[in-house]
């Protein structure tokens, strides 16, 4: 005879004990509340960061781990266990089988950067590099532990893992009883699951809503298809969340405890790793970040005054990121304006402009003579004030001058800023992409043996930012009799693109 199927309620109070008897204290710690007092008095509400990043591997991630590895039969320790992941999980299952006296292997995409390779092998876990990509070095660790009968730990779809990331929901109500609104990041769910289903039960007026990075927004397309499904991409620059499919237990368990949920975009979790920064002088991993964003999104139309807790989950940042933040937050805040303006080609010009900007700084100035009579410039001008005074600005040079603003153009913030040489002078029949490269050994080899032998390349254009997937930007001299050959090897290539041809921050600066 089966087992009845668990009613909503006994779903709840079963997780409620196993968040309760989760010795997760073994290793981890009660992780502080930290007042945000600026950004409280500017969003007119009390704001709170649950420190996960005080944690002794930087990441909420040790809880869950050590709750599973803790739970397991002494012949499963003696087998040992296997895990895949590119960061914080491998650090929290390494942490947790060093605590407990168990062997450990972590399967990593070769892409890991090495730094975090050699953060796992320190804390005494075996790493073995498989795949390109974590979906394939999940895969290999799966087959890994059916092949030697040792215990997998996933990083996010299992109930003892939930439990014991909901360890964070039960400090936080400890911490602030009277708590109206709590924000949590979202990859796979394991973490929002557990701090939702906690505080439902013990404090049901308070709101619990999940923040998604909105190019890797697998919660969303799970509740608006009704069950999980497969994103077909996901950006890889918030990389702890980067997750295509929404766990199934997490799914269950989010659908009936969350209130709602907030898609942010990069550059508003670059905003919120630097307001991190100036009131605590840690650096959040985008990730990590991922609440307060949408802490910030959501006091933007919320009328009342709230007492706010964002969890801040981790901050094992990859050092190289941080050029790529640096450029972003600005804009993000609306502090930078990206125009282009065209104005005379006469003597002079470029001191009226001055004057006629009212004494802002500007933050970038690009000009190459090419016309005898106007010249085309492209500008960064620093705002105090927002969107209301990138208005205003805007207006004041229009009465004077032809203006284009560039402020939410991606490929002028990406790659147009940062090129030299000017418009072609040349015919030829030129097309131009962007591609998400994949940061990895050979990828650029494969592009150029897919493309670069049959077309002649343009123009060329790519920033290393740390990330796991690299932003390019390139032309193709294309005649109209290939065009149908190319997009076929264009499909080949098997890489992200989308076409910028007649984007108007290429078409004044570079065609």
């Amino acid at each position: 005879m089966q087992p009845a199927a668990l009613t909503q309620t006994d779903m709840a109070m079963d997780y409620l004990r196993r968040i309760l008897l989760a010795p997760v204290y073994d290793v981890a710690k009660e992780t502080e509340l930290t007042y945000l007092a600026r950004l409280s008095s500017e969003k007119n509400n009390e704001i709170y960061l649950k420190r996960e990043d005080q944690q002794p591997v930087h990441s909420f991630k040790l809880r869950g781990a050590y709750n599973k590895l803790a739970g397991l039969s002494q012949t499963s320790h003696a087998k040992g266990v296997v895990a895949a992941s590119a960061g914080n999980h491998a650090q929290g299952v390494a942490l947790s089988a060093k605590k407990l006296g168990i062997r450990a292997t972590i399967v990593m995409p070769v892409t890991t950067p090495e730094i975090k390779a050699q953060s796992v092998r320190q804390l005494g876990a075996e790493v073995r590099l498989i795949g390109m990509s974590f979906n394939e070095a999940n895969q290999a660790a799966i087959e890994l532990a059916k092949q030697e009968e040792r215990v997998f730990i996933p990083p996010f779809d299992d109930k003892d893992v939930i439990a014991g990331q909901g360890t964070v929901g039960k400090e936080i109500l400890q911490q602030a009883p009277k708590v109206d609104v709590v924000f949590v990041p979202v990859g796979g769910g394991g973490l929002l699951a557990g701090v939702a289903v906690y505080i439902k039960q013990l404090k049901p007026g308070t709101k619990i809503i999940g923040v998604e990075a909105e190019d890797s927004a697998c919660l969303t397309a799970a509740l608006e298809a009704g069950h999980p499904v497969s994103l077909q991409s996901v950006g890889l620059f918030a990389d702890g969340v980067a997750v295509k499919r929404i766990g199934d237990e997490s799914f269950s368990v989010i659908r009936e405890y969350c209130d709602q949920v907030i898609t942010v975009s990069n550059d508003e979790i670059c905003g919120a790793i630097k307001e991190i920064f100036e009131h605590t002088r840690v650096i959040a991993e985008p990730a990590g970040a991922l609440s307060l964003a949408g802490a910030m999104r959501y006091t933007q139309t919320s009328t009342e005054s709230e007492k706010i807790v964002a969890v801040l989950s981790g901050a094992n940042m990859n050092f190289h990121t941080l050029r790529y933040i640096s450029e972003r937050c600005e804009l993000a805040e609306k502090k930078e304006a990206v125009l282009s303006v065209t104005i005379p080609e006469e003597k002079g010009s470029f001191k009226k402009f001055c004057q006629i900007i009212g004494g802002r700084v500007i933050t970038e100035f690009n000009y190459r003579y090419n016309d005898s009579e106007q010249a085309n410039i492209f500008v960064g001008i620093k705002l105090t004030e927002g969107q209301d005074e990138l208005q205003t600005l805007i207006s004041n040079l229009s009465e004077h001058y032809h203006v284009d603003d560039f402020t939410e153009n991606e490929l002028a913030k990406l790659h147009v800023r940062y090129m030299v040489g000017g418009q072609s002078r040349l015919p030829c029949h030129e097309r131009v992409f962007q591609f998400e490269f994949p940061e990895s050994p050979g990828a650029l080899e494969a592009f150029l043996e897919t493309l670069g032998e049959e077309w002649n390349i343009t123009m060329f254009h790519y920033r290393n930012h740390g990330s796991a997937l690299g932003q390019v930007f390139a032309g193709f001299d294309v005649p109209d009799a290939e065009q149908l050959n190319f997009f076929r090897h264009l499909k080949t290539l098997n890489y992200s693109f989308q076409e910028e041809t007649n984007n108007k921050a290429f078409v004044q600066f570079l065609s």
